[in-house]
């Protein structure tokens, strides 16, 4: 069974740092591009950042350009998400995603770490 977990999360200030992360196990993600979401109650799932080695393509969401990072290890095992000078609004709920489809495989997805910034 394939299991994505995230962790990282936290509760910190505005301005501070955190480096998410998210481990697989039971597969590796060759191939799979590999994207950060977000969530919080009432909203919808927001696009952080995705990245795939298979096309080089990175991508961030306007909110978080030049503060967040995404970055994936050699083994393409484990995924991370640097986040800089943190602000209230990126209060939320961090979900991992691998989108194995275009190699026919399916789309995974892990329980989340929460992030909350304060003031």
């Amino acid at each position: 069974q394939v299991v994505l977990r995230e962790s990282g999360g936290g509760s910190v200030q505005a301005g501070d740092s955190l480096t998410l992360s998210c481990a697989a196990a039971g597969v590796t993600f060759i191939g799979c591009g590999m994207a950060w979401y977000r969530q919080t109650p009432g909203k919808q799932r927001e696009f952080v950042s995705s990245t795939n080695r298979k096309t080089g393509i990175t991508r961030y969401a306007d909110s978080v350009k030049g503060r967040f990072t995404i970055s994936q290890d050699n083994a393409q095992i484990t995924l991370y998400l640097q986040m800089n000078s943190l602000q209230i609004d990126d209060t939320a709920l961090y979900v991992c995603e691998a989108d194995c489809s275009d190699s026919g495989g399916p789309i995974y997805r892990g329980q989340g770490t929460q992030v909350t910034v304060s003031s």
